[in-house]
């Protein structure tokens, strides 16, 4: 929209009008004051750079905030706030960048003209919905990422802890944004609100269902990173805990085998075996391995091995 006739705006008008507003200048948010006269402190958080998803009835019109995800490089994603405004006959929308939901839509009303004519609540509906949609290839690419990593857990990798951190700091931000987005969008399904009429309601009410299963699953994420977690610590500490009972055992076995060697080498107040010096050798080493395989059978029948 290139410009705002005032004749669109008048009550009496039958004209859709849609501003969408890509990283305002100045000059450009005055037009929220000047033309649509919309209440400062709306048009001052449609300025901020981050508001957390929420719904505020102003005189006149609503104030709608709510999250977009940007995949980024990997399976990296990214949150932008995009701010509505929708009046009797007219839907701005506010963001700050590129919006490939905003740029789809424009394209649908310039291909169909209809769209607009279903009115500015129905063109946000079908942009929430699209803004909805977007997250599901988000959600099954963590997914994903959590069954890789579960395999990984049985595994015992020690380095497995930080991808760990990682996902559920992802995972504790992507909860952050759609549990109020939910709530948000459950305002609008619940005709709240007088603009919305009951077939918009009933509209809003599947977007929401959509969103309700998305943040239900993105709290099961996190109990999954949790057990993940636990399962990798668990096997590294057991296999920390069989390497200590093998060093354990052979310290055990060659505990007395010292002390006998040590006592007959000294030669003192101890008989010698009968025969020569070979067969003294040969007799301790009999008794040495007699108390080895006495102590190994004994901690077989104890189950220590």
């Amino acid at each position: 929209m290139e410009r705002v006739e005032p004749e669109w705006l008048d009550p009496a008008s039958t004209a859709t009008v849609w501003v969408d507003l890509s990283s305002p200048t100045s000059e450009e948010t005055r037009l929220l004051s000047d033309t649509f006269h919309l209440h400062p402190l709306s048009v001052e958080d449609a300025r901020s750079a981050l508001q957390f998803p929420k719904v505020e009835h102003y005189p006149g019109y609503l104030y709608l905030v709510l999250h977009g995800v940007d995949v980024r490089k990997g399976s990296q994603f990214a949150t932008r706030d995009v701010d509505f405004f929708l009046g009797r006959n007219y839907l701005i929308t506010v963001h700050d960048g590129d919006s490939r939901t905003l740029a789809r839509m424009r394209d649908v009303c310039s291909v169909h003209p209809r769209v607009l004519e279903e009115g500015p609540v129905a063109l946000l509906h079908r942009i929430v919905d699209a803004m909805v949609d977007n997250y599901r290839p988000v959600i099954e690419a963590i997914e994903e990422r959590l069954n890789t990593l579960e395999e990984h857990a049985f595994e015992g990798r020690e380095h497995l802890s930080r991808q760990l951190l990682k996902a559920k700091r992802e995972i504790a931000t992507m909860r952050r944004v759609l549990v109020p987005q939910r709530d948000a969008i459950a305002r609008l399904a619940r005709r709240e609100f007088t603009a919305i009429s009951d077939e918009m309601a009933f509209r809003f009410r599947d977007v929401y269902d959509h969103v309700v299963r998305m943040t239900e699953e993105a709290v099961m994420f996190q109990d999954r990173v949790t057990g993940i977690f636990e399962v990798n610590l668990t096997i590294i500490s057991n296999r920390l805990n069989q390497v200590m009972k093998v060093l354990t055992v052979v310290s055990t076995i060659f505990m007395p085998l010292t002390v006998l060697t040590g006592m007959w080498g000294m030669n003192v107040f101890l008989p010698r075996f009968p025969g020569s010096d070979w067969a003294q050798f040969w007799w301790v080493g009999g008794i040495m391995a007699a108390i080895s395989v006495t102590m190994l059978l004994f901690f077989r029948r104890q189950r220590w091995l």
